[in-house]
């Protein structure tokens, strides 16, 4: 089984936040990065379906060469193979170009069984890239994952649990599948 996460590196919000208040936006080179607190979740859950699966995980980011070091950290964590997708026209992408760009790299990336993503950013807290990825490849996209049930690669189908308002549904769908899980999956 080939399993995906989608990682991002992004300004610590515990610490000072500065802005560029002529353009409205962060000042991303003057604070420190870290690993985006959702993404830490989905890359869990990827080692736990590994642990769970067999197979092998790929990590992907997209951004400058800061962003290497969310590379290292899944490293070290154990992922087999790392991407970083870069260049100077991604600058300030918003959500449709940064789906675009992820999707193109698991494309490349090829044969990929499950993308897990976090459920949001804390930098830009939209909350979409992972359905906008799911819906520019064709996968199933399953959103608000708090649990997953099964994986059965064979079959190419999976198992999840959902939280929904007042509860949980569980969500059965065809691999290859996005899954972008919440904080309490793990």
């Amino acid at each position: 089984m080939k399993i995906a996460v989608c990682i991002k590196q992004v300004p610590d919000t515990e610490a000072e936040i500065k802005w560029d208040t002529p353009k409205g936006a962060l000042k991303r080179d003057a604070m420190d990065p870290i690993t985006n607190p959702f993404d830490e979740f989905a890359l869990e859950e990827a080692l736990l379906t590994r642990e769970n699966y067999d197979g092998e995980i790929v990590a992907i980011t997209m951004g400058p060469e800061k962003a290497n070091d969310v590379m290292r950290n899944a490293l070290a964590l154990t992922v087999n193979e790392v991407h970083r997708l870069t260049d100077d026209a991604f600058a300030g992408s918003d959500t449709f170009a940064t789906a675009s760009v992820l999707a193109a790299g698991l494309k490349k990336i090829g044969a990929v069984d499950v993308a897990f993503f976090g459920k949001q950013s804390t930098d830009g807290n939209t909350g979409v890239v992972a359905a906008e990825v799911a819906s520019i490849l064709g996968w199933s996209p399953l959103t608000y994952v708090s649990k997953v049930r099964q994986i059965d690669a064979a079959n190419k189908k999976i198992v999840v649990e959902r939280a929904i308002e007042g509860g949980n549904e569980v969500i059965e769908a065809k691999l290859p599948a996005i899954v972008s899980v919440i904080k309490g999956i793990n």
